[in-house]
């Protein structure tokens, strides 16, 4: 059987990833846990992330997460989730500057406000998809996904999605075994289901 390791380093909506994971698959082993043994030894790993990437990258390295999350994250299919997708970067502006795992190229940064321009990016926005991939399977192009943030990435080799909020701003990305998105799947409904069923079926590259 098929595991699936959604890695818990405290900072993430890890029941909701879980549950909607279950949801999608009857035939995988879902699996929650912060064990490193369990990690090295699950097929595909989901990062999740919610709240101030200074914490989760705290949280991460407390538990000596980040470690294994480097070590499994290029040999195996990985799904990063919205701050899950910001560690990966390089760095991100938030908290006066926080270092990312520097896994993929990209800074992230605050959205510019105005007047019509609400910080936290927080609701429905559409998904342009600029490069085919597995994980799109069966997403019509421009679907709308459920995002929450205030800092995003706007350049990266690594794109495959972009959205606009003001500004466009990166939403997935991609490098080898690697998926991630800017937006909540699991608050997306039908899409965000196909989402996590497409990483079900991916066996990478």
């Amino acid at each position: 059987m098929t595991t699936i390791a959604v890695i818990d380093y405290g900072m993430g909506n890890l029941h909701s990833v879980g549950k909607a994971l279950e949801k999608v698959s009857s035939s995988h082993s879902i699996v929650v846990t912060s064990d490193s043994d369990l990690i090295n030894k699950a097929d595909k790993i989901v990062l999740p992330g919610v709240g101030s990437i200074q914490d989760c990258m705290d949280a991460l390295t407390k538990e000596g997460l980040h470690k294994t999350v480097i070590q499994n994250i290029s040999s195996k299919p990985t799904l990063a989730i919205c701050v899950g997708m910001q560690m990966l970067l390089k760095s991100s502006e938030e908290n006066s500057g926080t270092e990312g795992l520097g896994i993929m190229d990209g800074v992230s940064k605050l959205f510019e406000f105005s007047d019509s321009v609400k910080v936290p990016h927080m609701g429905w926005n559409k998904v342009k998809q600029i490069l085919d991939h597995h994980m799109w399977q069966d997403i019509p192009n421009d679907s709308y996904f459920y995002f929450v943030h205030s800092y995003a990435c706007r350049e990266s080799h690594h794109s495959v999605g972009v959205s606009h909020h003001g500004q466009d701003f990166i939403s997935a990305l991609s490098k080898g075994n690697i998926f991630a998105v800017q937006f909540h799947p699991e608050k997306s409904q039908e899409v965000g289901l196909q989402l996590y069923k497409n990483f079900i079926s991916w066996e990478g590259i």
